[in-house]
């Protein structure tokens, strides 16, 4: 891993061998863009110790936003211009850096809404090696946020969202204040579908099922009344977006093993058994009450013994995936074939616990009540599920010394 020693404050005016490349994707900005980069331009000559490069990557704009672009780079020492002929943030974000020759990428809006303060603390992990992606983060503790209800609302609620449906355990997916290492972001990008509002997410979701070190630090924000974002559409092609990425992380179809084995820290630290045992036990819930149902629905045309062995049988093979991979954050499918013969095996188990208990409340009365059944089985499912947890952990966390983990 790369490790930058930090120069002298007069080597920050090499830009040909710029150590941070921050990128500026604009569309349709020629009334900002002039203000916003010489205040970058000035905060980075004066205020920051390292070799940097800014360039302005307009994604397709119609007014005079090239022309503006154009004569900054021509005034200003380490100014670039980059001009692509379609239209997306991602898409400017995905070409300035993959043609940067820089070691840590950045990226910030162009209203600079975000301190520049914060610019050295967010690249500074990077550029030691200690991190491998950086964001800025209005949620996290010590921002300070200036904004209006309805953007803070649907902040935090898109992030719960992201929580919720993805296992992100990053505070704020869509702050316009990031950075990546150049290794890192040559690895992740090709993975990365989005072109738009929702590659941030998708870029940082990647990046965490890779087991890689993301860096947070809390920023002043301050919210710009004349944002250009359309909110409706957004939100829509955000949880498209989502359903997508979730879909492709549940199939295993993401080789995120291969950039773990090739950029991630060899020993990126598993779960703790606290965080292991509240995704197991929400994972546990849920296929509690799929299975009480599938039970209660099967009992009216079968007899308890078969009722159980289908239902338990049906939740039992997407109990052991949720696990596998929300539980024990083991991602892509090495291994998935002994991990899901081993889950067959604890089935067996849970089998054998749930049936005996019916068995013996059979033996104890011929027609017992359909709660009474219910109860025996919810009990029996309990002492089950702490066996399949103990037998679980114990398999998938201590067998896997290569695979990729989830940090707490």
């Amino acid at each position: 891993m790369t490790t930058l020693a930090r120069p002298t404050r007069t080597a920050a005016r090499d830009h040909d061998t710029a150590t941070v490349d921050v990128v500026i994707p604009v569309h349709n900005e020629e009334r900002d863009l002039e203000r916003c980069v010489r205040r970058l331009h000035r905060h980075l000559t004066t205020e920051f110790p390292y070799p940097f490069r800014i360039t302005i990557a307009d994604n397709a704009s119609t007014d005079g936003t090239p022309e503006v672009a154009r004569a900054l780079a021509a005034e200003l020492a380490g100014v670039r211009w980059r001009r692509l002929a379609a239209k997306g943030r991602g898409l400017a974000l995905r070409t300035a850096w993959s043609e940067s020759d820089a070691p840590v990428l950045a990226y910030m809006d162009v209203d600079l809404s975000t301190d520049l303060a914060a610019l050295l603390p967010l690249v500074a992990p990077l550029i030691s090696g200690h991190s491998d992606v950086a964001i800025g983060s209005r949620l996290a503790r010590g921002s300070r946020v200036v904004r209006g209800l309805k953007r803070e609302a649907l902040s935090r609620g898109y992030n719960l969202l992201l929580r919720g449906t993805l296992a992100a355990r990053f505070t704020d997916a869509q702050c316009g204040f990031k950075a990546i290492r150049k290794e890192v972001a040559d690895s992740l990008l090709p993975l990365v579908r989005d072109t738009g509002w929702f590659f941030d997410t998708e870029l940082l979701v990647l990046a965490q099922r890779a087991g890689l070190r993301i860096h947070e630090v809390p920023v002043d924000w301050v919210d710009d009344p004349d944002s250009r974002v359309d909110i409706g559409p957004t939100i829509l092609a955000d949880l498209r977006g989502i359903a997508r990425l979730g879909r492709a992380l549940v199939g295993g179809t993401l080789p995120l093993a291969d950039v773990r084995d090739r950029i991630a820290r060899p020993a990126v630290q598993t779960a703790g058994l606290v965080g292991q045992l509240g995704r197991f036990a929400a994972v546990g819930v849920v296929s509690t009450l799929a299975y009480l149902i599938l039970f209660a629905l099967l009992r009216t045309g079968v007899d308890a013994q078969v009722a159980n062995v289908v239902a338990l049988s049906v939740t039992a093979v997407a109990n052991t995936a949720a696990n596998r991979r929300l539980t024990f954050g083991i991602v892509g499918r090495r291994h998935a074939a002994r991990h899901h013969l081993q889950g067959l095996f604890v089935f067996g188990l849970g089998l054998a616990v749930t049936g005996g208990c019916l068995a013996v409340l059979a033996a104890l009365t011929s027609t017992p009540a359909r709660w009474v059944e219910l109860a025996v089985v919810t009990a029996a499912n309990l002492v089950a599920t702490v066996l399949r947890f103990v037998l679980l952990r114990l398999w998938f966390h201590h067998r896997r010394p290569r695979e990729a983990t989830l940090a707490e």
